[in-house]
């Protein structure tokens, strides 16, 4: 059956050649020879009924938390000018295509630069694609979001999460602490924090309350062309 489908293609592609795209009768000849090298090549090495084997991909394939993406659209302005944006970016995330998700972001940033929740979102795929841990890019990103907008709960509740991943719980604390501060008390991301925060205390604890090494949240953060880069 599968010679049968393999010939059939064959002269679907050489009628196509020969009288849909008019080519001359000179090259039918030449055309039907490297049809049959093809055919013939596929005789030697071909294996149908060998299974698949696919390669694995260059890219992280660890899905974006669905749950951080709704905290994230809970957070920001549903309506803001780069939301199409960011809903592209997101569909690219869920498959953990993050270094995509972070150059379709990069270009909205260039579009719309006074959008505080395209940079968020920018932070987070700068950090799901390198497996989590904070960049200079993802910090410069989250600190240019909280720049354009300092009421926005989503610059530091991310960053906070990025810190906390990389191992840098007492900044991670710190930053996560002044957003509960500030955060009114209906706010729906409170409860949440409030845990996270108690996490942090308790591991904190058991490690008797020793700093984790890392650069401080203060550093220089890089400039813009280096989160672009960090991207590509």
């Amino acid at each position: 059956m599968t010679w049968v489908i393999v010939l059939l293609i064959a002269a679907a592609a050489f009628g196509v050649m020969a009288f849909a795209l008019r080519m001359p009768r000179a090259g039918w000849e030449l055309a039907g020879a490297a049809l049959l090298v093809g055919i013939a090549g596929y005789a030697l090495q071909g294996m149908p009924s060998m299974p698949g084997a696919p390669k694995a991909p260059i890219e992280n394939k660890r899905a974006a938390d669905e749950a951080l993406i709704k905290q994230r659209q809970q957070m920001g302005n549903g309506f803001a000018k780069g939301a199409s944006w960011m809903i592209l970016a997101d569909g690219l995330a869920r498959q953990g295509q993050f270094g995509a998700a972070a150059e379709v972001l990069r270009k909205g940033t260039q579009q719309f630069p006074q959008d505080a929740d395209l940079w968020v979102s920018l932070g987070n795929a700068l950090v799901g694609h390198s497996d989590g841990m904070i960049t200079p890019a993802a910090q410069f990103a989250f600190q240019k979001a909280a720049s354009i907008d300092p009421a926005h709960p989503g610059p530091p509740f991310f960053m906070g999460l990025a810190l906390a991943q990389s191992g840098r719980l007492p900044d991670a604390r710190a930053v996560w602490s002044e957003l509960l501060e500030r955060s009114p008390a209906d706010a729906p991301w409170r409860a949440d924090l409030a845990a996270r925060i108690q996490r942090i205390d308790s591991m904190l604890a058991m490690n008797g309350g020793a700093e984790t090494a890392g650069a401080p949240v203060e550093a220089q953060p890089p400039t813009p062309e280096a989160s672009v880069q960090a991207a590509e």
